[in-house]
């Protein structure tokens, strides 16, 4: 969002790389977090895929074109459908008051992304498991190869930089597409 923002001129560069820190820090914190969870469970989990999948993304079916088009396709649709709801907010006023306007949907736009986000999971996140963030993937990624799990096995570098790399093209294009159709 803040990248596709940014690359159409809607988000000032100048603050991407502390939005991107304060993305991956907090990202990482909720990783850890995650690690603290699930402490009891790490020694008796047997399978490495499933320790990496309680922090990061990965394929159901390996193919880097595929799986790049899917992030790129979900992360595009869930930055439109964000500009979109966020362009349908209405201010209501009473007639002759002042300064009573409030903003009528405002309040139901974290649902309504909550529910887009897991419309995006249901129809497309099958095949990659849908990071369309790339903080949600990276810092975790990050946290995995760092924290002490038992029998973790690898982190999965090798496919780690589609969830980075596609999310990013795909809010270039959600965001290009949104302003370019005049919304």
């Amino acid at each position: 969002m803040t990248i596709g923002l940014a690359s159409i001129g809607s988000f000032p560069w100048s603050q991407v790389p502390g939005y991107l820190v304060a993305q991956l820090v907090g990202a990482f914190a909720g990783a850890i977090l995650v690690w603290l969870m699930y402490l009891p469970h790490w020694k008796v989990t047997a399978d490495p895929g499933l320790k990496l999948a309680a922090f990061a993304t990965g394929p159901a079916i390996r193919n880097p074109g595929s799986n790049f088009i899917g992030e790129v396709i979900g992360t595009a649709v869930l930055v439109f459908g964000i500009l979109a709801i966020a362009a349908n907010a209405q201010t209501l006023s009473k007639p002759g008051d002042v300064d009573l306007s409030f903003v009528f949907s405002r309040g139901l736009m974290p649902l309504l992304v909550g529910v887009l986000v897991l419309g995006i999971g249901l129809s497309l996140g099958g095949t990659t498991g849908y990071a369309i963030n790339p903080a949600r993937d990276l810092a975790p990624r990050l946290a995995h190869a760092i924290l002490p799990i038992p029998g973790k096995g690898t982190s999965d570098w090798e496919y780690g930089w589609i969830p980075v790399v596609a999310p990013i093209v795909g809010g270039i294009l959600g965001a290009g597409a949104y302003f370019l159709i005049g919304f």
